[in-house]
């Protein structure tokens, strides 16, 4: 029997507020708080991009001592409009969009500084608001770091990780013809923004089950199949891809070349040793470049926050942080 990572958090509660906020650009912003409306203010910032936020994802912190607030981001969850809509617009859903829904959100709830923590994608959107507001952070804590550097993306997107996964990296190519393989982001780009759910569909469920596969050290399907509902598939996959055509909007390099903005701000990293998602040579270059952020290596485990040694590692980082 496979343990769950679950089990080392706190139960599970639910939220005392919920709300939908106007960010512009035709954009409402699903966000929640729960935990202690007087305790430490943390954001959690989910995954994808294009993932939303989960109830689970509450339990990471100990609800006696944190108020916790998650979001979901532009187009996915529980936000609209969501882009799994044939006539999608994701002209005004980019990094930056969303650094500034933060912020916002932020500003219209009333808190002065908060914890940012964040995973995959998640940590890539906290190290880009934190440098760019560093003032409102308190701590950050960071999961499975990606930063959407070049190699970073042609490593899963574009072959690299079918050195270990050749059997799903098949099924993951099998939609795009052969004279097409060369470059995959762009391939699937074409597939992904056509309105014709019988082109965009096929594409989003082989892009998501591609990555709902691979997150984990041992496979886990109740993920695979968390993740593949039609809806939500075609929302994570249309999200990520236009990500990543656009590097995420970053210079090359920028989220690790910009730490001395936020070098005082108190960090853990924690990162699976055997994450073949976002391997650990980004969050060892982040460390290298931060090396007053602790790097926290689980040596048993892949990229899910939801594995055993992962899981308890972000527990012990927002329990250090939870009285600061």
């Amino acid at each position: 029997m496979q343990v769950s990572g679950l089990d080392s958090l706190y139960p599970p509660i639910e939220p005392y507020e919920t709300g939908e906020l106007l960010v512009g650009d035709g954009n409402r912003m699903y966000w929640e708080q729960s935990g202690n409306p007087q305790g430490k203010p943390v954001v959690f910032l989910h995954g994808g991009p294009g993932s939303g936020s989960s109830p689970w994802h509450r339990r990471f912190f100990d609800p006696e001592r944190y108020r916790i607030v998650m979001l979901d981001q532009r187009g996915c969850g529980r936000s609209t409009p969501h882009v799994s809509a044939a006539d999608a617009d994701l002209r005004f859903n980019t990094t930056w969009h969303l650094v500034a829904d933060i912020e916002l959100l932020r500003r219209n709830i009333g808190i002065d500084r908060w914890q940012v923590f964040g995973g995959s994608w998640g940590s890539a959107l906290a190290l880009a608001y934190a440098q760019t507001h560093p003032g409102a952070v308190s701590e950050l804590v960071l999961r499975g770091i990606f930063t959407l550097r070049r190699h970073e993306l042609e490593w899963f997107y574009e072959g690299g990780a079918s050195s270990i996964f050749p059997d799903l990296w098949e099924q993951f190519t099998a939609p795009i013809p052969v004279l097409e393989r060369s470059h995959l982001i762009e391939a699937y780009h074409r597939r992904l923004i056509d309105p014709d759910p019988a082109v965009h569909g096929p594409a989003a469920m082989a892009w998501t089950t591609w990555e709902a596969s691979t997150l984990t050290l041992r496979p886990d399907p109740n993920l695979v199949a968390s993740m593949t509902d039609p809806d939500a598939a075609t929302a994570f996959a249309r999200i990520e891809n236009h990500y990543f055509m656009h590097e995420g909007w970053f210079t090359e390099g920028q989220l690790i070349a910009n730490v001395g903005i936020i070098r005082d701000i108190p960090a853990v990293i924690v990162q699976g040793r055997y994450d073949a998602c976002t391997p650990i040579m980004t969050a060892w270059d982040l460390h290298r470049a931060w090396p007053e952020a602790d790097l926290v290596v689980v040596p048993d485990a892949g990229h899910s926050a939801s594995e055993p040694g992962i899981a308890a590692a972000l527990r012990a980082a927002t329990d250090r942080f939870a009285g600061a």
